[in-house]
């Protein structure tokens, strides 16, 4: 435990066995009994008098087991940054999802090479000691792997040059860490989402410092630093209309065959909404894709399902499906995940993990997974949206298809533009086409997975809000 109240007796005088002894004796509130200290000199006993007295009068909390000031405690007991951040991740690891592992480590590499000693005695190539601590030292799975020879003599270099976990209650070094994390590899400015990234990173990791009782409070907090400014609504410029996604969606089926068995999967991004990573998982048994034959005029609760009697259900006028999201499997890659595997399966994000999620299908969408699911059926575990050989949807892959349907489609200037630039501002798209219809905010939350502020926050540029009609107000009070 600890405590501020201290008593320190005046220096006091001990014979023990005919051998004059200084005693400095003081006292801790909380514990069992007085404290005290013998000295062969009287300059020794006075000055270490003086340190208890400056600490108590410093405001130091005082240790009631051993009866010392906390931060001679924290100095007898220090430890490396190094030491500090091996622990903190093997603390962390269980709880973190694959992506966030990557994410933390990539952070923890950065600041962890940036606190070492300023000598450059020995001091390895800066690409192998970032390799070394990405790949080995702050994976915990990888601890038990036998580390190449040249990265295996970064890692001793950093053990013996990192510094105490104590010397980052220095301002200096603090705001030293954070400005560098303002700058890419490359010496660029990094952008604003990932510095405000990794500067939450290190403040848990130093954090995890006070927990353990290795600082008194975290050092960031009285820095007058500030991170750059991380814009949280969309950009309006991504936003593409109806008839571009449209326009989009069929060039992709003018690619190819290859295009074409992605063209349903951007299709879910944009008619209902998904993710990328929650399109990618969508089964079959989980799609509600309903219809009516207009030859036989009979309705088909499942536009899939193989016909029935004479009638081939030839000509359809699709309805309104349902698609029901339950998991995802985002690609992290294998040094990652548990399983060693490169995708990660796990719920949908922002819930718990056996949460679902549904999503209304509109007539368009319907078809564009009825024509897929016709044309190249499911995996054997259900899913529509699969890689060539039957593996998970790779990003790169539906990546570059995209690409290439921006060149069929935009001019020039809208290629090099924003505009529906990556496939998630798809999503973006789905999102403003559904406020601005009128649909209500808390409606287009649920679908999006969002909750109510955060679908204001991020959207609020996309919005209409009769701007012609306030326009016109303004001219008439400016005549």
């Amino acid at each position: 435990m600890r405590s501020y109240q201290v008593r320190i007796w005046d220096i006091g005088k001990r014979t023990i066995r005919s051998k004059l002894w200084y005693r400095v004796r003081w006292s801790v509130e909380g514990a069992a009994r007085p404290f005290e200290e013998l000295f062969a000199k009287k300059a020794l006993a006075n000055s270490f008098r003086s340190e208890l007295v400056k600490a108590a009068n410093d405001g130091q909390p005082f240790d009631t087991e051993t009866g010392r000031p906390m931060s001679e405690i924290r100095a007898l007991n220090a430890v490396t940054w190094y030491v500090h951040v091996r622990e903190y991740m093997k603390a962390k690891w269980p709880r973190l999802a694959a992506k966030s592992r990557r994410g933390t480590v990539e952070a923890l590499t950065d600041v962890t090479a940036m606190l070492t000693a300023k000598s450059r005695r020995g001091r390895p190539d800066k690409q192998v000691l970032r390799e070394a601590l990405y790949r080995y030292a702050l994976n915990p799975m990888r601890w038990d792997e036998e580390v190449p020879e040249t990265h295996a003599a970064a890692l001793a270099w950093l053990e013996r040059s990192s510094i105490l976990v104590t010397e980052l209650e220095t301002a200096a070094t603090v705001r030293r860490v954070l400005d560098g994390l303002c700058i890419r590899q490359d010496g660029t400015a990094a952008a604003a989402s990932t510095i405000s990234r990794k500067r939450a990173i290190f403040y848990n990791a130093v954090g995890y410092a006070v927990e353990l009782g290795r600082l008194d409070a975290n050092p960031i907090d009285p820095l007058q630093w500030t991170a750059p400014q991380v814009a949280s609504a969309v950009d309006r410029r991504v936003v593409a209309n109806p008839t571009q996604v449209s326009s989009l969606l069929d060039a992709l089926e003018s690619l190819g065959k290859r295009a074409d068995r992605v063209r349903a999967f951007f299709g879910c991004l944009y008619y209902a909404g998904t993710r990328p990573s929650e399109a990618a998982d969508i089964r079959q048994p989980d799609c509600e894709l309903p219809g009516r034959c207009l030859d036989c005029d009979t309705d088909l609760p499942d536009v899939t399902a193989p016909p029935r009697g004479s009638c081939q259900h030839e000509k359809i006028e699709y309805g309104w499906g349902r698609i029901t999201l339950a998991e995802t499997a985002p690609r992290s890659g294998t040094a990652w995940t548990d399983d060693g595997k490169p995708h990660e399966r796990r719920g949908l994000k922002h819930r718990a993990r056996h949460d679902t999620r549904v999503v209304a299908a509109p007539p368009q969408l319907v078809a564009l997974l009825h024509h897929h699911i016709t044309e190249y059926g499911a995996a054997p575990d259900g899913r529509l949206f699969r890689g060539l050989h039957g593996g998970p949807l790779s990003e790169s892959v539906y990546d570059r298809w995209w690409k290439m349907a921006r060149r069929a489609v935009f001019t020039p200037h809208q290629v090099a533009s924003p505009l529906a630039k990556r496939p998630y501002d798809l999503r973006h798209a789905a999102a403003s086409l559904w406020l601005n219809a009128g649909v209500p905010a808390t409606e287009v939350a649920r679908r999006l997975g969002h909750s109510v502020a955060v679908l204001l926050r991020v959207y609020a540029n996309c919005i209409d809000g009769g701007e012609d009609g306030v326009n016109d107000r303004i001219h008439n009070a400016l005549r």
